[in-house]
Formats: structure tokens, C-alpha cells, sequence
């Protein structure tokens, strides 16, 4: 696939860049480049190839799965401007 001058100028103003007349060649040498990379990635057989997240293996600290209140109530409504009973007290919205 070869983007031509066209292309290059509908592409800049879907992106909604104003690229000037004289960049247009420019632009459309660097999106053919772009798209023959794309190309040469695709050319590669990743058959049997597990997906990754990074380069260097690594586990995620885990910790005990336990239910518990948090225990944090006090220190939740401290900034809490209005408060009642232990609860976030909100002005009424429903009449």
C-alpha cells in the first residue's frame, strides 16, 4: 500500500492537522514509512508466541484475601464536612 499526497492531505485533516501544501510530501513519505513497518511486522510468524507485559518476568506481590470493615471509619469522615452518627450526611435532593 503506497499513501500518496492525497491521502496524506485527507489523513492531516481527519486528525485535524493543518499541515501546509508544501509538507504534504513530507508527510506522506513518513506515513509510507509508517505502513511498510506495519508491513514487515506482519511478515513475522508469532505462532506459539505467549503475550507479555514486559520484558523481565515479574509477579505481582499478592496478600491474604480477607473481609474485613476496614476499620477505618474514623479517619474516613474526618474530612467529612458534615457528619451523623458515624454516616456522610448529604442535603436532601429529592423533595
Amino acid at each position: 500500500m503506497s499513501i500518496d499526497i492525497e491521502t496524506a492531505r485527507r489523513v492531516a485533516k481527519l486528525a485535524r492537522i493543518a499541515v501546509p501544501e508544501d509538507n504534504l510530501a513530507e508527510l506522506a513519505e513518513g506515513l509510507n514509512g509508517i505502513v511498510s513497518f506495519m508491513e514487515q511486522l506482519n511478515e513475522v510468524d508469532v505462532d506459539g508466541i505467549e503475550p507479555m507485559t514486559s520484558v523481565t518476568p515479574m509477579a505481582l506481590k499478592r496478600r491474604e484475601d480477607i473481609v474485613n470493615d476496614g476499620d477505618q471509619q474514623v479517619a474516613v469522615l474526618a474530612n467529612a464536612p458534615d457528619q451523623r452518627e458515624g454516616f456522610f450526611a448529604v442535603p436532601k435532593v429529592v423533595e
